[in-house]
């Protein structure tokens, strides 16, 4: 068993106690050493969680009360019903099997994501060993190498550095941070900094993407920050939807309906009407099987995955069924800013030069004669490829795409002016500087850099051409737009070059970076998509409220959520930091954590405790990320959104949906939809458990009255074809109108809210009253009279056909519980104009057709018995109008909203 690694706070250590912690040297560790070592802590790789059988999977799927309350109205109904019951247990038992088998295909998807995460690694590393520079597999690290680190690399463990130059890394992935960090081997960093702030760490699977460094192995494995992420990631909770909670909800109350029921039937048959008590038995096991609806779960899986496809058509790929219904009643969108909410590019917004701010949208007059062009373009380090993409640091690419767009060959530019000489960037200085042959002889040097360290060095500046000397008041014009921009969260960089005629014989910045003419600054920013702030208004204005959790810093984020409108441009902070939320306990970031909407510079964990403060408070949260960060927290969430493009295959596996454009404005594109999904399964299970309450009040009151009214063939043919194809149906209504315009339903509400009940209620209370109505007619007006085996024939067969008729019309009041049909469109719905007419030929043959009708034990009718039928069935819209019409005076329309 290995040896558990000291998670030390390394970068708040100096270098010299860092390699005692680890019992190192900067030469390398041997290979004696590295051997015990791996014995003593392992291998730097991340473990892999207990799996479970395939089988066990699939009996765990038949937890569910709704799955064991149909097996055992399965059994019960092959076990009193002689094997007449056989049909309905097998249709019973496939939709369950079915359902099973598809919830082990979910949990197989959900555990690809440690998986992933495992096979992030780096396959080699250089590291010095017994005295050389050797290249080693990244899962034969150990705590204590000497690692050497250069552009193109993935970082293959954590590493304290000891060595830095011009050393940057891409932490994207762990941060957020949309641009290459800095790194300073010699830097004093905090205690409580974030990842994000450890200017002297670099660690696993960010990317180096410029400079060179040597840093020392801190910890491998399950030890490493990604390490750490994939231990969240496997104890992270699973959040029930509230599309399971509802079902569950709704099994419950079925249970104690059906019991209620059972026990009421039995009690009446066997001792007030004296019959045996297995008869009784049998009776009251055949109204509670007509009282489950059977072809619920299948229902709600057709209509999920009629939606997944949908959205799928709209750029949103659901991974797990119940995700698109959580969609709808999401309350909280929590979201990651850098390629969500803003392009994941860095992109040129403002240009100073000649004493004026200029939008990066103007004119360039003199083209890449521009000073300020020039400058950032040649000394820039950015490679074109052969497909015409751009190569290199997102800030240095953004100022190659910004000539590119005014349409100018760059290339060509470049070749005009070729490079002969250099001082490569250095985080000390903060500046760059290249040389470059003019064709007259003479030298031309661009520099770049940070502007308060260029304008120390330079003496003159270019005003449209003219050279002049910078002033107190020029200076003080610069650092006004310089300021500016960064508090506009804006990355300023500055230009500046001189003409020399001859080459300094030791190129270095003492010789090149003097004597320079200021040319202008450049502000860049990861600009906001847009239509993001279009979508955030929709948000806001359907009840929900968007937040910001990123990894950015403080400044960057503000500026971007007011742009947005996600914060308000008021001059408040509405910004809580990852620093701020380590002083505060669990408890007391409850009570504050409402008032803020952005939240900057987060860890993983603080993500968790982000999202799980918004579910304490009863709220549905979506949470959207793309990086191995990202992945604890979308877990976590109601429904995680991972990113097509630019997110990592961890944060992927560990979502519910994933984004094929990264785009926030999707998410609510996919809101609306889920609140479409949400109403339809509403309204599938209205129209069922009205019909089915209405066959169980039929039958009861029936066989209070002594009356025979349906047989179980009858309740089995209805229950597969008048009750399942409209259901179905109902599942892909199209929208009502203003649903973006209402509040989330919120984790409280349930398939009953709504005013839903209530029409269960009274609708299956009209169905059962026209039933026996017509069934009375048909005793009190028979066409056989003195017969009285073919007016119970024609008595039993107008009950069954009204039955099955009026649950056919009534498909069309269920459209809306409170809107009249005519309002909604009753024939929008291509899928419903078919199923309609498809189940009432399949009832007809049952009744219409020889040999059809003796095996269903019904008679053919004559036309005034199907007049009565028809006339009983039409009442049915009749009524329900006539209470929508009255709930709508009164309303409670609007109080169900």
């Amino acid at each position: 068993m290995s040896k558990k690694q000291n998670k030390a706070n390394f970068y708040a250590k100096s270098q010299e106690d860092v390699l005692k912690s680890v019992d190192a040297n900067k030469e390398g560790l041997t290979s004696a050493e590295v051997q015990s070592r791996l014995q003593l802590y392992g291998r730097n790789e991340l473990e892999e969680g207990e799996k479970r059988s395939i089988v066990a999977k699939f009996l765990d799927q038949f937890k569910d009360l709704m799955i064991i309350i149909l097996l055992v109205a399965a059994v019960l109904s092959i076990i009193t019903s002689g094997g007449e019951g056989i049909t309905d247990a097998v249709i019973i038992l496939m939709v369950v099997i079915l359902n099973a088998a598809f919830g082990v295909y979910q949990e197989g998807q959900a555990e690809a994501a440690v998986e992933a995460l495992k096979n992030m690694s780096s396959p080699l590393a250089r590291v010095r060993r017994d005295g050389h520079v050797v290249e080693v597999d990244s899962k034969d690290l150990v705590l204590g190498d000497i690692v050497l680190l250069e552009a193109g690399d993935v970082v293959p463990a954590d590493i304290r550095l000891l060595e830095a130059s011009s050393l940057k890394i891409e932490e994207a992935a762990l941060t957020g941070e949309s641009v290459p960090v800095e790194k300073d081997a010699d830097a004093d960093v905090a205690l409580d900094a974030g990842i994000g702030d450890r200017l002297n760490m670099v660690y696993q699977n960010s990317n180096v993407t410029y400079g060179r460094g040597v840093g020392v192995v801190t910890n491998t494995g399950m030890y490493t920050e990604v390490g750490h992420i994939a231990g969240m990631l496997a104890s992270a909770d699973e959040t029930d939807t509230p599309l399971k909670q509802s079902l569950n909800q709704l099994s419950k109350v079925l249970t104690y309906v059906i019991i209620v029921i059972a026990i009421i039937t039995f009690v009446v048959g066997v001792f007030l009407r004296g019959e045996a008590p297995l008869s009784g038995l049998m009776t009251a096991v055949a109204l509670a099987v007509a009282a489950i609806p059977e072809g619920l779960p299948a229902i709600v899986t057709v209509v999920l995955s009629l939606g997944t496809k949908t959205l799928a058509k709209r750029n949103a790929i659901v991974r797990k069924l119940p995700a698109v219904e959580t969609l709808g009643s999401t309350e909280i969108i929590a979201s990651d800013k850098t390629g969500t909410l803003t392009m994941n590019q860095m992109t040129v917004e403002k240009v100073f030069y000649d004493g004026v701010l200029h939008e990066a949208t103007a004119t360039i007059p003199l083209g890449l004669d521009l000073p300020l062009l020039k400058s950032v373009i040649l000394a820039n380090d950015t490679k074109i490829d052969k497909e015409g993409n751009l190569i290199g640091d997102p800030t240095e690419t953004a100022f190659f795409q910004f000539a590119l767009d005014k349409g100018y060959d760059v290339e060509a530019y470049l070749k005009a002016y070729p490079r002969i000489a250099e001082v490569p960037f250095d985080s000390e200085r903060k500046l760059m500087s290249t040389i470059h042959q003019l064709p007259n002889g003479q030298y031309l040097v661009a520099v770049k850099g940070a502007p308060d360290q260029l304008l120390k060095r330079c003496v003159t500046r270019d005003d449209a051409g003219n050279i002049t000397a910078i002033t107190s008041q020029v200076t003080s014009l610069i650092a006004e737009n310089n300021s500016m921009m960064a508090h506009q969260a804006l990355r300023v960089l500055a230009g500046a070059y001189k003409i020399i005629d001859n080459l300094p014989e030791n190129i270095s910045s003492e010789t090149v970076e003097t004597d320079l003419i200021f040319a202008g600054l450049v502000g860049m920013i990861d600009p906001e998509r847009p239509e993001a702030a279009q979508a955030v208004s929709v948000a806001k204005e359907a009840g929900i409220r968007p937040i910001m959790i990123t990894g950015d810093h403080q400044d960057t984020a503000q500026a971007i959520a007011k742009r947005l409108g996600i914060i308000e441009d008021d001059g408040q902070d509405h910004v809580f930091t990852g620093a701020e939320l380590n002083e505060f306990s669990d408890e007391e970031f409850q009570k504050v954590f409402k008032q803020y909407s952005v939240y900057a510079r987060v860890s993983p964990e603080h993500k968790v405790r982000i999202v799980k403060a918004w579910q304490n408070e009863g709220k549905i949260v979506a949470m959207t990320g793309d990086g191995v960060n990202d992945a604890p927290s979308l877990k976590t969430a109601d429904i995680g959104i991972g990113m097509g493009i630019t997110g990592t295959e961890v944060s992927k596996g560990a979502s519910d949906m994933v984004l094929a454009d990264d785009n926030f404005a999707t998410i609510i594109v996919a809101v609306e939809e889920g609140r479409k999904v949400f109403s339809n399964i509403q309204k599938s299970i209205q129209y069922l458990l009205s019909a089915n309450m209405a066959e169980v009040f039929t039958i009861f009151f029936a066989t209070l009255f002594g009356w025979d009214v349906l047989q179980p063939v009858h309740l089995l043919w209805i229950n597969l074809v008048t009750d399942t194809l409209p259901a179905i149906a109902l599942g892909v209504e199209p929208a009502e109108p203003g649903v973006m315009g209402h509040k989330p339903r919120g984790r409280k509400s349930n398939f009953f809210s709504g005013g839903v009940m209530g029409a269960i209620i009274y609708q299956g209370i009209f169905q059962t009253l026209l039933v026996l109505g017509v069934y009375g007619w048909a005793l009190l007006f028979p066409e056989h009279a003195g017969n009285s085996r073919a007016i119970h024939e024609d008595a039993l067969t107008m009950a069954y056909a009204t039955l099955g008729l009026i649950q056919l019309i009534h498909a069309f009041n269920v459209k809306s519980v409170y809107q009249s049909i005519l309002t909604v469109g009753p024939f929008r719905n291509k899928l419903f104009n078919w199923s309609i007419p498809l189940a009432f030929v399949l009832l007809m043959i049952t009744i219409a057709i020889p040999g059809f009708n003796a095996f269903f034990h019904v008679s053919q009718l004559s036309l005034t018995q199907w007049g009565a039928v028809i006339i009983g069935s039409l009442l049915m819209i009749v009524l329900v109008e006539m209470v929508k019409a009255f709930q709508r005076v009164s309303g409670q329309d609007k109080k169900a909203i």
